[in-house]
């Protein structure tokens, strides 16, 4: 798999003033996404084309294919509500795919319907992308803000209507994949201050995640100016939240050390963090089964989680 390699609403959860999107990726039925911006989004660039989403059937993961979406130029979230029991946690995904296309199904649905399984709420945010190819115009913050804006309204819009969504807002992290992993990190590190100007109400929220998952990170090792540093974008301190780790030591896409840096920095921090590695695994699993031992990670998740107390197990 390449390196380049939204607000649903169910019945009962509604969002006053904002309307469905009804082009480019769709939800499945039962869910609608919603954009997170009420009018234009801050730093918004010309798309190149319309949104696309199509099935990458050459680069299978766990023997199926998987489908990407590109040139996101309109962040949505869609809500998807615990099914049976409530923990009142909350998990923020953030799909991978290099900061220039969203791998919505293998790090986004499918992410989805495991978190609700365990009785977490899920929001699945699209933001935004380019589309593949579009390296001038995206890339990890401070290269380009737009993915961090999203994300940082995303989680403020949901601490924001924790109450109406039967959400604990003490309880509300984000996971993320490859890019999104990235983009995890810099939630937990730039949550003080909005990329942007407040829009409406939902942003005097804090958009501080209260814990963190990042899978296969990457984007961890640019701007530095010698070995083992952590980007200097990532302003790890005391105050970042708790955090879980997971990396293939084989992984060919972003090398190992992107999670051995960002744990050491945790720890010199006093940041609880947990962290595993494994042997074999490559990049860009998501939650599909292999008989690598890396895929059987959501377990460990599980039981973090419940270490935290975040949930019960």
């Amino acid at each position: 798999m390449k390196p380049f390699l939204i607000f649903a609403l169910c019945v009962g959860f509604p969002f006053g003033g904002l309307t469905a999107q009804t082009t480019g990726w769709q939800p499945s039925p039962g869910h609608t996404q919603v954009p997170i911006w009420p009018g234009p989004a801050p730093d918004a660039q010309p798309p190149a084309g319309p949104e696309d989403t199509r099935s990458a059937n050459d680069q299978l993961v766990g023997g199926r294919p998987w489908v990407l979406v590109d040139r996101v130029s309109q962040p949505t979230m869609t809500l998807y509500p615990p099914r049976g029991r409530n923990t009142g946690a909350a998990i923020v995904v953030f799909p991978g795919g290099g900061y220039q296309i969203l791998a919505i199904d293998l790090e986004g649905t499918e992410v989805c319907d495991w978190l609700t399984s365990k009785g977490i709420t899920c929001v699945l945010l699209k933001y935004r992308v380019p589309g593949a190819g579009q390296f001038p115009k995206s890339g990890a913050y401070p290269k380009s803000p737009v993915a961090l804006e999203d994300a940082q309204r995303a989680v403020g819009l949901v601490r924001f209507r924790a109450t109406e969504w039967r959400i604990d807002p003490h309880k509300i992290g984000v996971l993320g994949f490859s890019a999104g992993g990235h983009l995890v990190a810099a939630m937990s590190t730039h949550f003080d201050k909005r990329l942007y100007r407040a829009v409406d109400a939902a942003d005097t929220e804090s958009c501080r995640p209260d814990f963190a998952v990042a899978i296969y990170p990457g984007h961890m090792l640019e701007n530095t100016s010698r070995p083992f540093q952590l980007n200097p974008a990532i302003p790890v301190t005391s105050n970042t939240p708790p955090t879980f780790l997971l990396q293939a030591e084989d992984d060919p896409v972003d090398d190992v050390e992107n999670s051995l840096v960002y744990y050491a920095a945790l720890k010199k921090a006093g940041v609880s963090a947990e962290m595993h590695l494994y042997a074999h695994g490559g990049h860009a699993f998501g939650l599909r089964r292999t008989n690598l031992p890396v895929t059987g990670w959501p377990q460990l998740v599980d039981t973090w989680l419940a270490t935290i107390g975040m949930t019960s197990e």
